[in-house]
């Protein structure tokens, strides 16, 4: 199960699919998810990928999906937490009144996580893999600004929300290693990859990022979606760890081992930011 249609999340599940597994593509816009799908299939004809309605800006709507999925009590063994909005110039919040890269990037992917337990607990050796961002290393978490009550930084917030998507990685894989739940969690990261979390940042930036920084240092999405992959399916993956690119400055590359930034190794800190998220969602992990 993939959330986001397109970029990252399409090529991975354009890999997925091609070596013959199950895909659930989940995004927001019906008419992109069914050009994803028809794309994915026209690729490798009879490729099983679906679409499913997701709006990650809005909680309920997280339940509505993991309640339909839960009523056909399919497991499931990777769920793959991709989809994200970067950077946008204005402020904007959920249907939930989060600020939006907090609320998507971050909050409605531990919130699908929870509910989505009892399948990923049926399935054998299921994952959970969180894609998270070279930006977690740029962040100052501010437990008392999540939501941009204070003030709004649009790169601020998106480094904050990948940074948080990182320490639920690990605090996860404890988490399972304590209760025995039989779930492996990781996080990945595509480096520097040519991807449409770009038309969401200003018109300038939109400009530097794709025409003239990208091809210089960068890598495509497809190139991106290599680490999640190899997060999704490898053999010797270790729960807790990072994946990302290993070529320059981890911008490109073959996929290998990451290092995370310092943050996401304070246990305590984890376990604040895990009380006060299953506080803000309405989920339990108990």
């Amino acid at each position: 199960m993939i959330t986001g249609t397109g970029g990252l999340g399409y090529e991975t599940a354009v890999a997925l699919a091609a070596a013959g597994g199950r895909v659930i593509l989940a995004g927001r816009n019906a008419e992109k998810g069914a050009q994803a799908v028809t794309s994915i299939t026209a690729r490798t004809p009879g490729a099983d990928v679906t679409f499913e309605a997701l709006d990650l800006a809005n909680l309920q709507s997280v339940r509505d999906f993991a309640e339909r999925l839960l009523g056909r009590a399919q497991p499931i063994h990777r769920l793959i937490c991709n989809a994200g909005i970067m950077s946008p110039p204005k402020l904007e919040r959920t249907a939930d009144g989060h600020e939006v890269q907090f609320g998507v990037n971050y909050l409605s992917h531990f919130a699908l996580t929870a509910r989505l337990m009892p399948l990923l607990r049926a399935a054998p050796a299921a994952r959970v893999v969180s894609v998270t961002s070279l930006a977690q290393n740029y962040a100052k978490l501010d437990l008392g600004n999540l939501d941009s009550e204070k003030a709004y930084h649009p790169g601020k917030a998106y480094c904050t929300s990948k940074l948080l998507q990182a320490m639920f990685a690990v605090e996860l894989q404890r988490r399972s290693d304590q209760a025995d739940w039989g779930i492996t969690s990781v996080a990945a990261h595509p480096g520097f990859a040519g991807t449409n979390l770009f038309e969401t940042g200003g018109a300038v930036s939109r400009l530097i990022s794709t025409r003239i920084i990208l091809p210089m240092i960068g890598q495509s999405a497809a190139g991106g979606a290599q680490s999640i992959l190899l997060a999704a399916t490898a053999a010797d993956v270790r729960g807790g760890l990072l994946y990302g690119p290993t070529g320059f400055m981890h911008m490109r590359g073959a996929p290998g081992l990451g290092k995370y930034p310092a943050l996401v190794h304070d246990e305590g800190l984890r376990a604040q930011v895990w009380k006060l998220s299953e506080s803000l969602t309405g989920v339990s992990y108990e």
